[in-house]
């Protein structure tokens, strides 16, 4: 009986100092920052995230750089590699393949992102948030940019995905941002440019994940680096990425919107012809009666379309929550 108990004793306390180890295993961390022509920035962008997360990798994913911004990078210690697809979406999409990591913060190399909010972000990954949102909007976003156009998409947009999708995000197309390895292995890279972002957040709100949001000091660039974003340009992508997702993951409220305000019409039309008929006992607009009732079919089989596609889109999320649980599950073991 004693050395039984002394057996399992020992079971126990092999048990204990597995489990101890497991938890004060030191987590890996990849610093992502995707750069086009950012010579004069990219260096400092390093050196700041090294020295506030020192056990970091950080990795420059040089975008066609035709300056000297991969130079400059592998001088500093960063892990250099080259996307030949142009576009910060195609940038993402190779990082997420590429980098295996159980926190992964992403930044831009222009330097208008505080390193010194890494550690926090990261610390919030870990305790459990899929995407930690590097809030700029809540702070000094407005002050900085200098750029009015600007600060009208990012109300614009915020407001739109927030109605749209009943939720209450800040800063929508903030380029700072914290993932969990979960999350960075089943996000859908759809997009090639900077409507990334927005792609991200309004992913994160369809499949109900965890976000967590952080105010940070943002700051304009500094003098000699220019910004490649296209004011216009880039707005009607965004706003085609807002379309697109919405048309995706709300058909119901999109194909049905369209479809009962099209019935609508047709009804009222067919109403005024009915109202005539009835006063006169004979039909006077043929024309409008034909056209009248097209619509209101019309309208119907949008209404159907949206409740069909509906259904497909919450097969998609029950898909995407089943194969998120894979993923945690193997990376677990």
């Amino acid at each position: 009986m004693t050395r039984s108990k002394e057996t399992k004793h020992k079971t126990s306390i092999s048990f204990i100092v597995v489990c101890m180890s497991e938890q004060i295993e030191t987590p890996t961390i990849a610093v992502l920052l995707p750069c086009y022509n950012e010579e004069v920035t990219i260096g400092k962008v390093v050196r700041d995230f090294k020295a506030v997360l020192p056990d970091a990798a950080i990795y420059v994913y040089d975008n066609n750089s035709t300056d000297r911004t991969a130079e400059i990078a592998t001088a500093e210690g960063a892990i250099v590699r080259k996307e030949p697809r142009q576009g910060k979406g195609n940038v993402v999409r190779a990082m997420f393949e590429d980098i295996d990591a159980d926190v992964y913060v992403m930044a831009d190399g222009d330097d208008t992102y505080p390193a010194d909010a890494a550690s926090a972000m990261v610390a919030k990954v870990l305790e459990g948030y899929d995407m930690v949102i590097g809030d700029r909007l809540s702070s000094t976003y407005f002050q900085e940019n200098k750029r009015p156009f600007h600060n009208f998409g990012n109300r614009l947009v915020r407001d739109s995905i927030n109605g749209l999708f009943h939720a209450h995000v800040t800063d929508i197309m903030t380029g700072y941002r914290a993932f969990s390895f979960t999350f960075a292995k089943t996000y859908p890279v759809l997009s090639r440019g900077f409507e990334i972002e927005t792609e991200m957040t309004i992913h994160s709100l369809n499949n109900n994940l965890r976000l967590f949001e952080m105010p940070i000091q943002y700051r304009d660039r500094p003098a000699g680096s220019v910004s490649k974003l296209d004011t216009v340009g880039d707005g009607i992508k965004v706003m085609s990425t807002i379309f697109r997702m919405i048309r995706e993951y709300k058909p119901l409220p999109f194909f049905g919107g369209i479809g009962l305000v099209i019935g609508i019409i047709g009804a009222v039309l067919c109403g005024m012809v009915t109202m005539e008929f009835m006063h006169t006992g004979v039909v006077l607009r043929f024309p409008t009666l034909i056209g009248a009732t097209m619509l209101v079919i019309a309208g119907l089989l949008l209404i159907a379309t949206g409740i069909i596609l509906d259904v497909i889109a919450k097969n998609n999320r029950k898909a995407f929550v089943v194969d998120a649980n894979r993923f945690a599950y193997m990376k677990r073991h």
